[in-house]
Order: structure tokens, then C-alpha cells, then sequence
């Protein structure tokens, strides 16, 4: 088990206010394989975001109750959202705002401030869906106001043209705006000048699942096959950077083909390079061959171009299903409930080839192939969050070990 070291304590107390929005975080190496000792714990349900706030890491989800590290110290009601210092690790009295449902998403904001997305009528006496709360309180702002209705959050991005929201929401105030919208970060206003529109979902109503946001380009991933009636089968690339958001010719067909009838849409998670020249998906969908992308993680490259692009390359787990991803530069980290990595021949069983990381593993960002980083996790449902940061990565689940130790669904893997 590790602590943090006087110097990492130094650099963390010590570090200037970061700029806003935040830079992609770059790492030099790959994290440690054994989890810091210092990291609280959630003692139900499952953790679903996480986002970091100067050196406040704020956690969301749907979970009940949470006490500082180890187990003795008194069980905090905590219903969807806490925080806790990031180099102490303990639990921050101060933010215990009330949150009515689950939490999907987080984002940090200006002058120490986070955005909380989800599916509920109110937090911290903001909502619904979407709030923006003080981290010192857990008070919302009420001059942040979107006021969305139809359906909740799912995916936040902040960036410098504004923070972007998706999910199955039909409105923003007065404004209709299906699944997808940009708001201004202080009011929460629509944005007039993005109106792109995901549409013609395979099933249900269009859902946006995943967002990433890197220099020019806005990654969606979702329940849609197209973007402004343009064909993008669960994957497009916006244009943001100019006042009237576009959608960038950039197209694949790689996520067209069907995977199991139970998951119609089987995209969930993204994440740029740290330079966002390229960026990583995951899915779910369960087996269908080393031909389709079902429950993988394939690399693209943001600036190709090309009638169809395809995929740099994938990565295959055989039939388990991925759910989050990290790309840091030094390894691309991909969490769910997955038994093994490299195994395109593996049918629900580990086919020539195949390496055991379960819950948890990393990927070499040029080869595809899995680095020897091996920490392991309960896999259970699987993980639902990562966030890298200057010290290393922190992870969220639904499970309590991590690294083979207790861990329960908060961990953290410094750089060591």
C-alpha cells in the first residue's frame, strides 16, 4: 500500500490554481500498480463520475454512505455526491449537498466550482439534471439556470467554447435541444450557435452517452445514427472550433454492424490523447467476432480523412464489456467487467493469445497491445469512471477491491 510521500505532499498543498478549463493531463510512465492507502470509501451502490477541483475530488454516483479510509471511522451520509481532499483523502464535511437521484456526469467549473449532471430533480437546491455547486458548501449557484427537462445527463465536457452536455434530454430552457447541447458555463444558457442534433437511433430515442472535448474537436459517442441527418452510426466528431459548431467530415461505419440484440447501442466510453490527436472508444455488445467492434477498445485518429475511416487498432476482450477509458499518453487505461485483453479469437473464454486483466487494464497507446500493468479489480459491473491528474489516476466502480486490497468503489494509482 502506498502514502503520499512529503513531496508529493508538497507539490500537491503547494501547486498554483490550475488554468480554466483544465489541460488534458499527459503521464511520462505508467501508474503504479499498487492503489494509494489514504482514499476513502463508498459503502454501497456504484460510482459513476468523478472530477477533480484544485485539489478536490469530487465523486458522483448512486451510493448512499461513505467513511474516510479504513474501517473504523464514522459512516457519512453522503446520497449521490461527496468530496474529499486529494491529498489527505479524507472525506470533506463541508460538501454534503443533498442530491435526489443518480449522478452520470461531472465536470469541473470556474472560481471552485463543479457541474453535476444526472438523472434528478435537485441538488444542492439546484436542477434538474443539471447543476452548478460551490465546493466549499455543496450550494448551487442560482444564477446557473439550464433548466433541462425531457430526460437527464449523462456526459458533461468543459472547454474553452462552453460546457457541453449530453444525455436524453429534449429541452434547455425554452430551447429545444435533442440529447446534446452547449451552454454557457455561468448561466447555463443554450448556446444559439450549436444546434447540431443527433437523430435516428436503432431503437428508443436518441441518447447521447459520452463526450469528449480536445482543441477543435468534440467526440459524441450514443444511441444515434446520425448527426444533423448526416451519417454517423454511434460516433461523430463535431467541429467547435468556430462560432458556429459544425459536424467535421470525419465518418466511420466501424460501430454500424450489429452487436447482440440486448444492446442496440453498445458505444460508452471515450477519451482524447492528451495532444487530442487521436482518441480511444470502448463498447460493450457482447461476442461478435474479431470482425466487429463489440466489447473493445479501438483507437482513431481525430484528423483522418476518407470516405470511412477505420479504426488504428483494436483491441478485443473476447466478450466483456468495457465502460470507461483514460488516455494519458503513456498507456490508455480501459475499465469494466472484463476477464482478459488481446483476445479477438476468445469467444466468453481467453482464444490464442489472451492476457488475464481483469476489471482493469492498460493498453500500449501505439500497438494496441496490452501493457504489462496488472493490478487487477473485482470485476462486477465494471468501471465507470477514471480520472487521471498530475499524481496518477483515480477510479471509480461498483466493487471493493482493487489492486488486492480493500478499495470499496473509490481507488487511486499514483505515479511513482
Amino acid at each position: 500500500m502506498l502514502v503520499p510521500t512529503a513531496a508529493v505532499l508538497t507539490a500537491l498543498s503547494l501547486a498554483v490554481p490550475p488554468p480554466f478549463p483544465p489541460a488534458r493531463i499527459a503521464h511520462n510512465k505508467v501508474v503504479s500498480a499498487d492503489p494509494a492507502d489514504f482514499t476513502p470509501h463508498v459503502l454501497d451502490g456504484i460510482v459513476n463520475a468523478i472530477a477533480l477541483v484544485g485539489r478536490t475530488v469530487v465523486v458522483g454516483g448512486s451510493f448512499g454512505e461513505v467513511r474516510d479510509a479504513g474501517r473504523r471511522g464514522p459512516v457519512l451520509d453522503r446520497p449521490n455526491l461527496f468530496a474529499f481532499d486529494l491529498v489527505s483523502g479524507r472525506v470533506l464535511p463541508g460538501f454534503a449537498p443533498r442530491v435526489n437521484g443518480p449522478v452520470h456526469a461531472l465536470a469541473p467549473g470556474p472560481d471552485g466550482t463543479v457541474y453535476v449532471g444526472g438523472s434528478f430533480t435537485s441538488a444542492g437546491g439546484g436542477g434538474p439534471a443539471l447543476a452548478r455547486l460551490r465546493v466549499p458548501d455543496g450550494a448551487a449557484l442560482a444564477g446557473f439556470r439550464p433548466r433541462v427537462s425531457g430526460g437527464g445527463v449523462q456526459a458533461l465536457a468543459i472547454h474553452r467554447t462552453g460546457l457541453y452536455a449530453g444525455g436524453d434530454f429534449t429541452r434547455v430552457g425554452r430551447t429545444s435541444r435533442t440529447a446534446l447541447a452547449r451552454l454557457d458555463p455561468v448561466t447555463g444558457a443554450p448556446d444559439p450557435g450549436f444546434t447540431i442534433t443527433p437523430g435516428a437511433p436503432v431503437s428508443g430515442r436518441p441518447k447521447v452517452l459520452a463526450l469528449a472535448a480536445a482543441g477543435s474537436r468534440l467526440a459524441v459517442d450514443g444511441a444515434f445514427t446520425t448527426l444533423d441527418g448526416l451519417s454517423r452510426p454511434q460516433l461523430g466528431l463535431i467541429d467547435i472550433g468556430r462560432p458556429a459548431a459544425s459536424v467535421a467530415p470525419w465518418r466511420t461505419e466501424a460501430y454500424k454492424p450489429a452487436c447482440n440484440d440486448r444492446f442496440p447501442t453498445y458505444v460508452r466510453g471515450l477519451d482524447f490523447s492528451p495532444r487530442g490527436d487521436y482518441f480511444v472508444v470502448v463498447t460493450t455488445g457482447g461476442y461478435g467476432g474479431p470482425a466487429k467492434l463489440c466489447d473493445t477498445a479501438a483507437r482513431f485518429e481525430t484528423f483522418s480523412r476518407g470516405d470511412t475511416i477505420k479504426p488504428t487498432w483494436v483491441n478485443h476482450t473476447g466478450g466483456d464489456s468495457l465502460y470507461s477509458v483514460a488516455v494519458t499518453g503513456a498507456a490508455i487505461y480501459v475499465g469494466g467487467h472484463q476477464r482478459w485483453l488481446d483476445n479477438p479469437r476468445g469467444h466468453n473464454d481467453a482464444g490464442p493469445g489472451a492476457v488475464a486483466r481483469p476489471g482493469i487494464g492498460a493498453i500500449h497507446p501505439v500497438s494496441g497491445k496490452a501493457l504489462r500493468w496488472n493490478p487487477t479489480r473485482d470485476r462486477g459491473i465494471g468501471v465507470k469512471a477514471f480520472l487521471p491528474h498530475p499524481r496518477g489516476l483515480l477510479v471509480g466502480s461498483d466493487t471493493t477491491r482493487l489492486g488486492r486490497e480493500y478499495h470499496a468503489r473509490v481507488g487511486m494509482f499514483p505515479l511513482s
